[in-house]
């Protein structure tokens, strides 16, 4: 098909494209209309947030040059998963498979707070001490590799076409740097908005140093798999300006904003009660 052929000739440019469009959109945003007062140096925290997306981008270059477009172009050519072997529509196997592969990150989201070894790695996430759009894209190498060879076996699965692959990629990457934004949306416009796409103030509450509301809220991209699987929180209990962003315990800068101690923050410590199997919060915390 000549749109696959166009895609997979300009993948590189389309992602990039989209990534720093929406990227200088949403630093401009959070300038004019940020939603919370920032606590920890942005210099600071940018630097190192934006070095650790550099370091994850050569990495998954060198352990795999193809990425997960090449592997969908694999399976076109081999025949490979469910949409190869039962062909369906274009516009309909695009359509299912961008929403098949977000259901699995909303999945695969629940499972990095569910096991203690990869919440480990995840942590490294949540304990940015402020909130904003670097923090979308601030994952552990490890977890940027687990999350990938996921996504690799969901497309040699699944079989989905070439076009819905990078779909899928420009959204996700531009949904989490939207949800991550420090930016306010008009409460109306937020509660219309939530029921289509993962806004900012809905994923915030994930990102909250209480145990209960940091274990809701998984969804990156579409919001639906939170309020069909009973994870949704509608907003956190000390309001969006009183919550605080981050770990407990896990508030020194240099383990948790310096790129060093951030790379080394997976294996120091205990695995607390922010894994989901090891709760330690009761009935009487909920609101």
């Amino acid at each position: 098909m000549a749109l696959n052929d166009w895609v997979l000739a300009h993948e590189v440019q389309i992602r990039l494209g989209f990534f720093f469009g929406i990227f200088a959109i949403m630093a401009a945003w959070e300038l004019v209309a940020p939603r919370r007062r920032l606590i920890a140096s942005k210099a600071i925290r940018w630097g190192n947030n934006l070095g650790l997306v550099f370091l994850n981008s050569l990495v998954l270059r060198l352990l795999f040059p193809a990425a997960a477009v090449g592997v969908a172009a694999v399976a076109h050519a081999r025949g490979w998963g469910l949409f190869n072997y039962y062909p369906i529509s274009f516009p309909l196997a695009v359509i299912v498979s961008v929403i098949i592969m977000d259901a699995v990150i909303y999945l695969q989201h629940v499972m990095v707070h569910a096991v203690p070894l990869l919440w480990r790695l995840h942590r490294v996430h949540h304990a940015d001490l402020d909130y904003d759009v670097t923090t979308g894209a601030r994952f552990h190498p490890l977890e940027i590799i687990l999350s990938m060879l996921i996504k690799f076996a969901t497309i040699l699965l699944l079989g989905p076409p070439v076009v819905a692959v990078v779909i899928f990629e420009v959204l996700l990457n531009a949904t989490a740097m939207f949800n991550h934004g420090n930016v306010k949306l008009p409460a109306p416009v937020d509660r219309v908005l939530r029921w289509f796409v993962v806004t900012p103030d809905m994923h915030r509450v994930h990102h909250s140093v209480e145990d209960d509301e940091a274990n809701s809220n998984f969804g990156f991209n579409l919001p639906w798999w939170d309020r069909l699987f009973g994870t949704y929180r509608d907003q956190p209990r000390d309001g969006h300006e009183g919550m605080t962003i981050g770990i407990h315990k896990y508030r020194d800068p240099k383990q948790v904003s310096w790129l060093p101690g951030i790379l080394l923050f997976p294996f120091q410590g205990k695995i607390t009660g922010y894994a989901i199997n090891r709760r330690e919060w009761d009935s009487s915390s909920e609101p």
